[in-house]
């Protein structure tokens, strides 16, 4: 190997390492990460308690296994879109009624058709079978694959008699019209569960065995326990 060549290999080898050191996760950042969703989750279930829109709401979440809180699906582009978001999802004590701790997930996918561009809402899922609720043990589920998905009801006065495994509340921001969640995916963010629990945790860890826990995801809890009544 020449001297040139030498240079080369070792200048390429460096900016690779400094290129894979760049790209590792940043704890720190993770679990900054980790408590802002948390908190902002807070703030959506606060949101739709308080908007008589929907007011379905209370009694299908009393009734619900499970909530996935999605603060932010972002939605944008023409012809073809993309969508996502992070969100946490809380299982629901059958006899208590008390929410657990949160596991986090993102949501994603590609719809067809026209969007205005730059859309967003906030989302809320609730898990009303063990099927579905299996499902979301998993590292990855496909909405509407295996498990059927309705939009909850909307109005005031609005009944709670809606059967889906899963219902979905979705509340617009700026000029959001609608968003399609069938064919959306699922999935779990293990280095957020490991930041926000200071060790990695699966969704199982959190979510059944209840092996784990954070002091900050108490006012969540307690904002799903107060819209729940």
């Amino acid at each position: 190997m020449n001297h040139t060549r030498r240079n080369f290999t070792l200048s390429a080898a460096a900016m690779a390492l400094a290129a894979a050191f760049c790209s590792l996760p940043a704890r720190a950042d993770d679990a900054s990460d980790a408590k802002g969703v948390v908190d902002k989750a807070t703030a959506t279930v606060n949101a739709f308690a308080a908007d008589k829109d929907y007011a379905s709401l209370p009694g299908l979440l009393t009734k619900a296994k499970a909530v996935l809180v999605y603060p932010q699906i972002l939605e944008g582009g023409f012809i073809v879109g993309a969508s996502g978001g992070t969100g946490v999802l809380l299982v629901r004590d059958a006899k208590t009624g008390v929410f657990g701790s949160p596991a986090f997930y993102t949501m994603g996918g590609l719809s067809i058709g026209f969007l205005a561009g730059g859309q967003a809402a906030e989302v809320l899922l609730l898990i009303n079978s063990e099927k579905a609720l299996d499902s979301m043990l998993s590292t990855k589920v496909k909405l509407g694959a295996g498990v059927s998905i309705a939009a909850g009801p909307k109005g005031a006065g609005t009944g709670g008699a809606v059967t889906a495994d899963i219902v979905s509340y979705a509340k617009a921001k700026g000029a959001f019209a609608s968003l399609a969640l069938d064919g959306q995916v699922i999935e779990t963010r293990d280095k957020l569960n490991a930041a926000y629990y200071g060790k990695p945790a699966s969704p199982v860890d959190i979510l059944i065995k209840k092996s784990v826990s954070n002091p900050g995801a108490a006012p969540l809890q307690a904002a799903l326990k107060s819209a729940a009544k």
